[in-house]
């Protein structure tokens, strides 16, 4: 199924979660000289006009990017900074007006030495991809990015970062990224990978959640931001959550730092919650 397209969602509160998240592991994987393979297997466009007709339509971001951006300072390090980059992306830094995906935020950390591969199976997004203008080391897959990444798998560089990222409009996916990171860590055991998931009333991410845990992935770290309490919603999306396998030092306080002061921004019913999963 490919009816899935991001643009209806762009900058909303899980695009804020995911990012943020994801800028403050590639922060810290700066600060080696080491080279690394990042890997996005669900890319989607890579940048996002917020007038675009398809994000006009649900305007999601009102409840996720756009209270932040009128807040022009943040007490939080890893906020301000990652407001700061999010700047950069505007033709216009003193205007929102485009919200960039996960390939720009991947492109943008590139170095010489680094690699990076976007997977997108969704013929229209992927040629929206393709038109987007990202690192020379970034190159562009139209293909299954599950597949993808364990097929390339091991990697010539000495660290690897992988997004996954789906829509999970099929309830199988939820197992089919439990078993793709498996096999990752086998091939790569001290991959970073970080797994984002919807929370639904349904429950379906407990399938994925249970599976890792009965395969022995060791050292997760979860967070859960969410905007409102389940019973407030019969249907769709409440919360979005985050596994990250092997994080770096320091990611959770970061995290709980920025989220302090983002979760007042969403709503008297949003929280923030997260934890640390350590198997021995």
């Amino acid at each position: 199924m490919l009816s899935y397209q991001h643009a209806y969602h762009a900058g909303n509160f899980a695009d804020v979660h995911k990012h943020l998240t994801l800028y403050a592991v590639t922060d810290y994987l700066l600060r080696k000289e080491s080279a690394v393979t990042y890997v996005d297997t669900h890319a989607g466009r890579g940048l996002y006009p917020l007038s675009g007709q398809e994000s006009q339509r649900l305007q999601e971001y009102r409840e996720g990017i756009w209270p932040l951006w009128q807040q022009p300072k943040s007490s939080a390090p890893l906020l301000g900074a990652w407001k700061e980059v999010l700047r950069s992306a505007q033709p216009d830094a003193a205007t929102l007006t485009h919200y960039p995906g996960s390939p720009w935020w991947m492109s943008n950390v590139l170095r010489e030495q680094d690699k990076l591969r976007l997977f997108e199976l969704h013929p229209g997004e992927h040629k929206e991809l393709n038109a987007q203008v990202l690192s020379p080391n970034a190159q562009r897959v139209f293909g299954d990015g599950l597949v993808g990444l364990t097929d390339m798998l091991p990697v010539r560089t000495p660290r690897l970062c992988v997004l996954i990222d789906p829509s999970y409009e099929r309830k199988v996916e939820y197992q089919e990224v439990a078993e793709t990171v498996v096999h990752a860590l086998e091939k790569v055991r001290h991959g970073v990978i970080l797994i984002w998931y919807p929370l639904l009333p349904a429950g379906h991410h407990h399938a994925l959640l249970d599976t890792l845990k009965a395969r022995g992935v060791r050292k997760i770290w979860r967070s859960e931001l969410l905007l409102r309490a389940p019973a407030e919603q019969v249907h769709g999306m409440y919360g979005s959550g985050m596994l990250v396998i092997n994080p770096p030092w320091g990611l959770d306080q970061q995290l709980a730092a920025a989220m302090a002061e983002i979760t007042p921004l969403l709503g008297s019913s949003s929280r923030y919650k997260a934890d640390w999963w350590v198997q021995e």
